[in-house]
């Protein structure tokens, strides 16, 4: 079907997307008197192959002044995140849309295009970097493409539009993101072939990447449903190595989506980073470093390094249930999931899968005394009272985290003896 401006069209029903009614109240606003907005972008990419939303952007002819006078006067908040390209995002009943006013590129210099305000559609979505990504909807729910996308969407193709070298010159994160939308778009097989090219062609720009935007991607990029070609793909391209500055462990990554799928555990990037990337603690730092990862998930990067040999159905579920009590679930799933991982065991091992799986059948209880049960046995505050109380803890869990008064009793009794003859 072809639409009034030369462009393929389909249409979709807005009213199923979530947050429709805040959705329409802005199209209200910023769809009239001379001004068309239409919604862009992933919205309605994953609108079309039935996959969830998680936010929707808008883009219009009216000019960013323009589109803050038209949101306040109907009692909207607008802020002003990027005004200077034409960005304003517009908070209505609290769910924020970001508001684009349709561009023009003037000049090009990496991701600091020089741009100007335009009127065209079809030149809005050539300026965009995939196919994909360049559909547009109005508010009775016709897409328009300009640029092919519709076709490339019906056969999970991630292609540039127009010329994919011109495409990564304007901006270098484009080669990740080719790869990242390709692992969790694409049909699993190889790239798009003039794309894969491009990208190795001009894989030296990623230096020029700060370190946020590419950790933001590959985080992305490893809980892709496709994620394991990809890497396959970029490792064979030398561009995990040009990225993550180290050697990649293929076969760990790989085996590692298999025993998540084998518990039902949610696909983790910091665990997948952990089995793509991790042997020894000098990987977690180096990624750390590289990547500028978040405290926690350098921690996590760590602990994996530091556990994932010493885990395994020899330790039995006492020593199971004692390692669940000291790391908390989450780092001991990570553990015994790298573990299996890297480990002889097939994804179907019934000794891993019970280890594994400990978690969702035992929580560890929180450690019943305290040091009032140590002061009233004569222990003084300070360093014995603290070598105490941890004593206490080890007899508590090495026994098994007994609940019973007497058995505590004694555990006490034991530990603040030892404490007051050392």
């Amino acid at each position: 079907m072809m639409s009034a401006t030369g462009a393929t069209a389909r249409k979709v029903d807005m009213k199923a997307w979530p947050f429709a009614a805040e959705l329409a109240r802005l199209l209200d606003v910023l769809d009239r008197d001379g001004e068309e907005a239409r919604v862009v972008g992933g919205a309605v990419r994953n609108a079309l192959i039935d996959t969830p939303i998680h936010e929707i952007d808008v883009a219009t002819t009216a000019v960013p002044d323009d589109v803050v006078r038209r949101v306040k006067a109907a009692g909207f908040k607008a802020v002003p995140t990027g005004i200077e390209h034409g960005t304003v995002t517009v908070v209505i009943d609290k769910h924020p849309f970001e508001v684009t006013t349709l561009r023009t590129d003037v000049e090009t210099y990496g991701r600091h295009a020089k741009v100007a305000f335009g009127r065209d559609w079809k030149e809005d979505a050539a300026r965009r970097d995939f196919t994909i990504n360049a559909l547009s909807v109005t508010r009775d729910g016709m897409v328009h493409d300009y640029t092919g996308g519709l076709d490339d969407l019906a056969v999970r193709r991630v292609r540039f539009i127009g010329d994919p070298h011109k495409r990564i010159a304007e901006d270098y994160l484009r080669i990740l993101r080719f790869f990242r939308f390709h692992a969790v778009y694409g049909p699993g097989g190889h790239p798009d072939a003039e794309g894969l090219a491009a990208c190795i062609a001009g894989r030296d720009g990623l230096d020029q990447l700060s370190r946020e935007r590419v950790r933001m991607e590959m985080m992305k990029l490893l809980v892709g449903a496709h994620a394991v070609p990809t890497l396959v793909v970029m490792a064979d391209a030398g561009l995990t190595l040009r990225t993550l500055g180290g050697v990649t462990y293929l076969a760990a990554f790989v085996n590692l989506t298999k025993v998540e799928a084998a518990i039902g555990a949610k696909a983790s990037p910091v665990r997948r980073l952990g089995a793509l990337g991790v042997s020894v603690v000098e990987d977690a730092e180096r990624l750390f470093a590289r990547l500028r990862l978040t405290n926690n998930e350098h921690a996590r990067l760590i602990s994996m390094a530091e556990g994932w040999r010493r885990i395994s159905p020899s330790i039995g579920e006492g020593g199971a249930r004692a390692l669940i009590y000291r790391l908390r679930p989450e780092a001991f799933t990570d553990h015994a999931l790298l573990g299996w991982a890297r480990s002889q065991a097939s994804a179907h091992d019934a000794a891993w899968l019970e280890l594994a799986t400990l978690p969702q059948r035992f929580t560890a209880p929180v450690f019943p005394l305290k040091a009032a049960n140590f002061i009233k046995r004569g222990i003084a505050k300070g360093p014995a009272l603290g070598a105490a109380l941890r004593a206490a803890e080890a007899a508590w869990v090495a026994q098994g985290f007994p609940g019973d008064a007497g058995a505590l009793e004694k555990i006490a009794d034991k530990a603040a003896a030892k404490s007051q003859s050392a």
